[in-house]
């Protein structure tokens, strides 16, 4: 039922319950985990062709994190005899894991929630709810557990 599982990633804790559940789905399905990281690039910045001062090693960064945390991942489903690729990319995180999902005929993607609400959802937005409402397959959310 599911050969591709997408699972996106920012490392967060609040991300890990949708991990664990993607891992376990991919064994489940015998399915291929893709893991992908997005670094958020403002659209003001991207394609300029000049360097904004700073700001390129803060990417740069980034995405030396994106690819220790898609390593992270893959190495937990590699653990479980589980075929993982990973992907780290520069740009608009909605948009890019929908792209992804459709370059790689992805059957299923898996999310975590930050669980935002109020003026901090409003203000922040919500990179899984865009996903949700512009996927055209199948998303799965997954909710941190309530911090004590």
């Amino acid at each position: 039922m599911f050969d591709r599982i997408l699972i996106p990633t920012d490392g967060s804790a609040a991300v890990r319950p949708a991990v664990e559940t993607a891992i376990n789905l991919a064994d489940i399905h015998n399915a291929v985990l893709h893991v992908l990281y997005i670094v958020n690039q403002p659209a003001a910045v991207s394609g300029t062709g000049e360097g904004v001062p700073g700001l390129d090693n803060l990417l740069n960064a980034l995405e030396k994190t994106g690819h220790e945390t898609t390593t992270v991942v893959a190495d937990q489903a590699a653990d479980r005899g589980i075929d993982a690729r990973t992907a780290v990319r520069r740009g608009n995180p909605h948009d890019d894991i929908l792209a992804y999902a459709t370059e790689h005929d992805i059957d299923l993607i898996v999310m975590g929630t930050h669980g935002r609400t109020g003026v901090r959802r409003a203000l922040l937005g919500s990179v899984t709810e865009n996903v949700v409402r512009h996927a055209e397959n199948p998303v799965l959310t997954v909710r941190r557990e309530p911090e004590t």
